[in-house]
């Protein structure tokens, strides 16, 4: 006989008792206040048909993506993004709707990459999209929404970093890069990788005037000062009126109290392909990787037959707990039930006592009382309620006698 299966495939995991506890506590607060800004919530399906998130879209790579096929022979993959997916629900019920739509969302995305640098292929996600509104100020919601966010989830010390795609496509644009070669110019700038992107221009011959530009913009970054100075280096005006956008949302995220949680990045290009202005990640120390990001996508909708305007955002719950936890910072995980231990003859009596206490609110779990030593049963009991974050314990003793332990 084969031995039984017991482990997780690579890239996923279990998550229970007070782990998991701490962690719906923390999808509470930031859902707490989506709410407050006046998101609704959604539910998309887990699978979708494959082209919800297919090479035109923009995002996920076909390669990297969960893919198989129904009874009908249709490809379907399980969601690596949320933002396809609310995009495809918004033009299906809303397209006559003219007025702003906003979505919240929560739910588990899935990666098919080997490259994981301890990263999981399945993590939970809670984001927000604001939808037919191409304003500044829906852009400065977004960010002050995530502000928010995450300090009400517990953090103190982040910074929300800004960029804008159409600074980098207005240079690009300007010196003749072609597609293949602006999308792997793109790809190098993200990955921060300067000598590769050096040499890919040299290769590709592009005027030495153009190579600096473009190479410069890795030294774009740094508090609302630095967008001055990413205005004198360019005369498109593509370039120059993502700059001023720039300068009018830190604008107006002065007026929502942010702006200390607020930097600058010209260099900051998302993987994902369907972002048409603002892009920015939320970082705190304690990890690797950005704990949020989002972006304006203004297209991504008339691939699915509406055409509007569209902001979003996400936060990677499973990332911002494990910087919570390293900067010890993460919520109590208040013991607030009772463990109801009853002896024989006793049930009836522990029933109507977990029943009196659930009826108040008050989580309560029954169990028969241990066949051990008055010591070894009071150990049990109390290893028991500590590991279900029971703050109280109940014994019923066989005579009629109840005990109160704390």
């Amino acid at each position: 006989m084969s031995r039984p299966l017991i482990h997780t495939p690579e890239g996923v995991r279990d998550i229970y008792g007070t782990e998991y506890r701490r962690k719906l506590i923390v999808e509470d607060r930031l859902h707490q206040v989506l709410s407050s800004f006046g998101y609704q919530d959604i539910q998309t399906p887990t699978f979708e048909f494959f082209d919800v998130f297919g090479s035109s879209i923009g995002t996920t790579p076909s390669r990297e993506l969960y893919k198989f096929f129904d009874k009908e022979g249709n490809t379907l993959a399980l969601r690596p993004d949320f933002t396809p997916s609310m995009a495809r629900c918004a033009a299906k019920y809303f397209m006559g709707e003219k007025l702003p739509i906003r979505f919240s969302y929560q739910g588990n995305t899935f990666t098919n990459t080997s490259s994981l640098r301890g990263r999981l292929k399945e993590v939970t996600q809670l984001g927000a999209e604001l939808i037919q509104e191409p304003s500044v100020q829906a852009d400065a919601e977004m960010i002050a929404m995530l502000a928010e966010a995450l300090k009400a989830a517990g953090l103190e010390d982040f910074q929300i970093s800004i960029g804008h795609v159409e600074y980098f496509k207005g240079i690009c644009s300007l010196a003749g890069l072609d597609e293949e070669t602006e999308q792997e110019l793109r790809d190098l700038i993200s990955s921060k990788n300067f000598f590769g992107a050096q040499e890919l221009l040299e290769n590709r011959q592009i005027r030495r005037d153009y190579i600096q530009v473009l190479l410069k913009v890795y030294d774009l970054f740094g508090p609302v000062s630095i967008l001055e100075l990413a205005k004198s280096l360019v005369d498109n005006e593509r370039s120059l009126q993502a700059v001023e956008r720039l300068q009018e949302l830190y604008e107006v995220l002065c007026q929502y109290g942010v702006e200390k949680y607020v930097s600058f990045d010209l260099g900051l290009l998302s993987k994902y392909h369907y972002y048409t202005g603002i892009v920015f990640k939320a970082y705190t120390y304690g990890v690797g990787d950005a704990v949020a990001k989002g972006g304006r996508y203004d297209r991504l909708l008339g691939h699915f037959g509406k055409d509007a305007a569209a902001v979003g955002f996400v936060v990677v719950a499973d990332d911002l707990l494990e910087a919570l936890s390293r900067q010890k910072r993460l919520p109590a995980a208040e013991a607030d039930g009772v463990l109801i231990v009853y002896e024989k003859n006793r049930f009836a009596d522990a029933l109507a006592l977990a029943k009196k206490r659930r009826a108040a609110g008050v989580p309560a779990e029954l169990m028969p009382a241990p066949e051990a030593e008055p010591e070894e049963a009071v150990r049990i009991c109390r290893e028991s309620a500590e590991a279900h974050q029971q703050g109280q314990i109940l014994y019923l003793d066989a005579d009629g006698g109840r005990k109160d332990w704390i």
